[in-house]
């Protein structure tokens, strides 16, 4: 028995592509009028969404009109990166989408840190979580479809360091904090946009046009079928599995059923970082 959905959805116009993927996903059942909405999306550096390392500013407009129609009042956009997230809202065109919409622009990392402690952590005993994510009841993930220097790939899941302060703390056992996070921070729904993508590299790979978008609600799920579209094993993503045996979701794709285009459609082999690519 299949115990997880995820959606694959590939077009040209990106809010018809956020649409169609969460009719796929039944995301009108997940939220409710009176929830306090964080949509997370990947601002990590200055860098238009057309390089394929930050989250497209159409997608995140087209789950703002999602959740307007759905009756929500109190919506956040929120990123912490790695450097100047303010000057990041202006590159990716964020700043005036929120405007536009009177909904409220949080750098992360600016917000005030609550302390949490992780049930049975495997190494993120505690951690500082910028407090509007914590008083979110509802948060919806929008990463980029890219691998990573470290991980491997940077999906679902790695797109929750946004969340933590400072972020240099998850550098370390990262594949055992990053399954500790996951288990502490859970999304409501997640939205990988693959519009365009970033082989080689988070920050400074190179683009690779997909015009696809993943979602699911099982995190674990979500970031397996994001890895297995760009030609990656699941299982070579340690923190998947790490993430699966903490009970947060499954990484097994014989376990997911696949809505939308199947997988073998729309993959395309991304070139990896170096240590991996030699590794492969």
């Amino acid at each position: 028995m299949r115990s997880a959905k995820v959606a694959i959805v590939k077009g040209q116009s990106p809010k018809l592509m956020v649409k169609r993927s969460l009719e796929l996903i039944g995301a009108n059942e997940l939220v409710a009028s009176k929830d306090r909405v964080l949509i997370k999306p990947n601002y990590i550096c200055a860098k238009h969404p057309s390089t394929g390392v930050t989250t497209d500013s159409e997608v995140v407009e087209a789950l703002i009109e999602f959740l307007k129609e759905r009756g929500c009042r109190e919506i956040t956009v929120g990123d912490g990166g790695s450097g100047d997230t303010d000057r990041v809202f202006d590159v990716v065109g964020i700043r005036q989408v929120a405007a536009r919409h009177g909904v409220r622009l949080v750098d992360l990392n600016g917000d005030e840190r609550v302390e949490v402690s992780v049930p049975n952590a495997l190494a993120l005993h505690k951690v500082s979580i910028a407090k509007t994510v914590l008083e979110s009841t509802c948060i919806i993930n929008v990463p980029k479809l890219k691998v990573h220097h470290m991980a491997l790939v940077t999906l679902c899941i790695k797109n929750l360091m946004g969340a933590v302060l400072p972020k240099s703390i998850i550098h370390s056992q990262l594949d055992e904090r990053l399954a500790d996070l996951a288990s502490l921070i859970r999304p409501r729904f997640n939205l990988i946009d693959g519009i365009i993508g970033s082989e080689l590299d988070e920050e400074d790979g190179k683009p690779v046009r997909m015009d696809l978008l993943i979602s699911g609600r099982d995190i674990v799920a979500t970031d397996a079928v994001g890895s297995a579209v760009m030609g990656i094993d699941p299982k070579r993503v340690r923190y998947l599995s790490l993430a699966e045996g903490k009970g947060v979701g499954t990484g097994d794709l014989t376990k997911i059923e696949i809505l939308g285009r199947p997988i073998e459609k729309v993959k395309k082999r991304f070139r990896l970082p170096d240590a991996f690519e030699q590794a492969s």
